[in-house]
């Protein structure tokens, strides 16, 4: 665990948040072995445990990238449909399931999905990607049905702020803690990729919000969220004199935050 560096204050020229320049890296990321990932070892099971998919469920994945989480969800529901703004990422979604309804779209804009045709939407590790957060919540909202389900996971952003938080050691009570150096600002911070590589692998923006940011958001666009969880690291550290103080600190400070909401426009209402 190692400590992150002070957040830069402006972008570099040419960052964006579309991941179509790192296409390549994040599609060999989660379609290699796939051992050890956070997508597949701990997102995925909490994920499917929380939307409990009927085989009558319509279910949209926004942001599907090259569709790991939709190929899951479409052995279980009716129907499924995934967006991604990535041509390349689609591309490859397409080539692993022809079963799922693929489209090249910004997640703001689905006019290809009718309003109140989706039963259930998932966002996994994309809205703090996007900068229009409250154009996606009422795309969402226009498409999902009435008391239909909006799913989206985030890096915890109360614990893990793009270059203001990172791991320390307190070497006199042996006791490895999170830092924080702001949480309240919003930010926009472009981050590398894949850090350590000599060849590089771009940049793309992250935005950091503070909790009361997406409730705010949700609510303005007619969601009421009905359950939160928090997800700590599976992960283990290598034995060594460390080793326990680390293990603890992933039992205690989540990295993942997952936001279950419901859509409450007029008709819908909560069960």
């Amino acid at each position: 665990m190692t400590n992150s560096s002070k957040p830069s204050k402006f972008p570099k020229p040419g960052v964006g948040t579309s991941w179509e320049h790192v296409a390549e890296w994040y599609d060999r990321l989660l379609e290699g072995d796939g051992a050890g990932t956070y997508q597949k070892e701990l997102i995925l099971p909490n994920l499917l445990r929380l939307m409990n998919l009927k085989k009558s469920d319509r279910v949209l994945d926004l942001a599907c990238g090259q569709g790991f989480f939709a190929r899951e969800f479409v052995k279980t529901a009716s129907k499924v449909t995934g967006a991604d703004a990535s041509k390349a990422l689609i591309a490859r979604a397409k080539e692993r399931e022809r079963g799922i309804d693929w489209h090249v779209a910004m997640a703001d804009s689905l006019p290809f999905l009718g309003a109140g045709s989706i039963d259930k939407a998932v966002i996994v590790l994309a809205l703090q990607n996007i900068d229009d957060m409250g154009a996606v919540f009422r795309e969402c909202a226009r498409v999902i049905k009435p008391g239909g389900m909006l799913f989206f996971v985030l890096n915890h952003p109360a614990f893990r702020i793009p270059k203001a938080s990172g791991w320390g050691w307190d070497e006199k009570e042996k006791v490895q803690y999170r830092r924080v150096d702001r949480y309240l600002s919003e930010l926009k911070v472009p981050i590398d990729m894949h850090p350590g590589q000599k060849s590089g692998g771009g940049q793309t923006l992250s935005f950091h919000r503070p909790l009361q940011s997406y409730f705010k958001a949700l609510g303005k666009a007619g969601f009421g969220v009905v359950g939160m969880e928090e997800w700590n690291s599976h992960k283990k550290s290598e034995p060594g004199p460390r080793a326990v103080a680390e293990d603890r600190a992933r039992k205690e400070i989540p990295l993942f935050l997952c936001f279950v909401c419901r859509n409450i426009a007029v008709g819908g209402g909560l069960e």
